[in-house]
């Protein structure tokens, strides 16, 4: 998102990522090499120093030496109640120094071993010195007892100013992104399912005891009510924010225009009122009635909110706008997305969505055009139009398996120049380096559903990581 739109239009502010942090080395050493532990303490001021630079509230317990210091940070961590716990090991320790922190504290945990530099000066270094360079050695210990207690394992291994070391630390902090956001979302559902989608369907008990978050159940008379309150004022208002954002296209009906602004600002308070991280809707109708005209009428209120953060999307698709949450924490956007054609000529599937979009990934200004008619759906108004900027992308799904359980599905690929739809959607042209058909039946078989988040960026290894935190399996296509 431009500067510009953030100005127009204030990001949602969420909870920081709580990150733990604890060194630790061997007590034994320290009265037999008394330059060492002023050593480790100094690499482990740096780690400190770095991790307190990223953009999370970071607990430092400081460092242990045995296992009773262990058992006392474990029980700092327990109470920090962190999203990610990340061991530095310094030099040699015994596994009994850490295992309490990772089984007490009931938090993912994430091991790092940075030795002081590239190298040890072979000809120089006694044992002391040779020490500080023995991080890695208990690291195969930590991943065996870890394993054996039942706890995954992850670690970066590396020096301690080597870039591409805390490129991989990094990962792990976007995926504690995810993991905040999402065991503390609040998701709106209003409405109900579009008839006949049955991968669309979840069950409303899946999220919270997957990943901690809420489901706030919603009527379209919450939204209703709501927008009857709204003043003429607010409605110019908000006309007059959206025509700095958008082109408005030749087909754009004022009156629809105007309803559009109006339910903008109702879904603003609903949003508010309700404290939500994301909206979930679908509204059939019939003949023009007020929910049916309150349905076709979300796709500019729904976009601008998209845009501040708070993913809202058609179809009553729950699971996507848990995708584009986790997309959109990691400061990737995530546009709704669905597979619109294939184009064998050119190597490319053409994706995209009518409906809500996420201006972050829009590679011009994006368009309002007038619709006369939804396809697929009832009521008419305007719609957002735009193509995806030029460049990587990732997708990201969540998809369902036979016993419920959820997983990311993540494919990544390169956004191309070409034709496009001007029928009121995003759009795009994603090239996967081979035959889109063959891609297309690979992606099928995932248990993917048939929306997704397409977001900017090759971001696969942050959507890996994250899955790895929330306990969910992760699959690439």
């Amino acid at each position: 998102m431009t500067a510009s739109i953030e100005h127009l239009l204030p990001p949602k502010v969420r909870r920081k990522p709580r990150i733990g942090l604890v060194a630790g080395g061997l007590g034994t050493y320290w009265p037999q090499f008394p330059d060492l532990l002023p050593q480790l303490q100094e690499s482990a001021r740096y780690v400190s120093e770095r991790f307190q630079g990223m953009d999370a509230e970071v607990t430092d317990v400081g460092f242990i030496s045995d296992a009773e210091e262990g058992a006392v940070a474990a029980e700092r961590l327990r109470q920090a109640d962190c999203d990610l716990i990340v061991l530095f090991l310094t030099t040699y320790l015994t596994s009994s120094m850490v295992l309490p922190i990772a089984q007490r504290a009931n938090t993912p945990v994430l091991v790092i071993d940075l030795q002081p530099t590239e190298k040890m000066d072979h000809a120089s270094f006694d044992t002391g010195a040779w020490l500080a360079y023995c991080g890695q050695c208990p690291v195969p210990e930590v991943g065996n007892v870890f394993r054996r207690a039942g706890i995954p394992f992850r670690s970066v291994s590396g020096w301690l100013r080597q870039e591409s070391a805390w490129e991989r630390i990094g990962r792990w902090i976007h995926a504690a992104h995810v993991r905040a956001a999402l065991r503390h979302a609040r998701h709106g559902l209003m409405g109900h399912v579009y008839p006949g989608m049955l991968d669309v369907s979840t069950d409303l008990t899946l999220l919270p005891v997957t990943f901690g978050s809420h489901v706030e159940v919603l009527e379209f008379d919450d939204l209703r009510v709501r927008v009857d309150e709204v003043t003429d004022a607010q409605v110019a208002e908000r006309m007059a924010l959206a025509r700095e954002i958008f082109t408005l296209d030749d087909t754009v009906v004022d009156e629809d225009f105007a309803w559009g602004a109006r339910v903008s600002v109702g879904l603003d308070r609903l949003v508010d009122d309700f404290d939500l991280d994301s909206l979930a809707y679908y509204h059939r109708g019939l003949a023009g009635e007020q929910h049916e005209r309150l349905g076709a009428g979300m796709i500019l209120g729904a976009s601008l909110l998209t845009a501040r953060g708070i993913p809202a999307t058609g179809e009553y698709e729950l699971r996507t706008t848990v995708a584009q949450l986790a997309t959109q924490v990691v400061g990737a956007g995530g546009s709704f997305c669905e597979i619109q054609a294939l184009n064998f000529e050119d190597g490319v599937v053409e994706m995209g969505h009518d409906g809500p979009a996420h201006l972050a990934v829009s590679s011009r200004d994006p368009l309002l055009r007038g619709l006369g008619v939804y396809h697929g759906k009832r009521g008419w108004g305007v719609s957002v139009e735009f193509d995806v900027q030029h460049g990587p992308v990732t997708l990201l799904g969540l998809g369902q398996d036979r016993d419920g359980a959820l997983a990311f599905v993540a494919s990544e690929g390169t956004v191309v120049p070409g034709p496009l739809l001007e029928i009121g959607n995003t759009t795009s042209r994603v090239d996967f380096g081979r035959d889109p058909g063959e891609w297309v039946d690979e992606w099928s078989a995932t248990g993917i559903g048939h929306h997704w988040s397409l977001s900017i960026g090759h971001r696969a290894g942050d959507y890996a990581a994250a899955a790895s935190l929330l306990g969910i399996d992760f699959r690439q296509v």
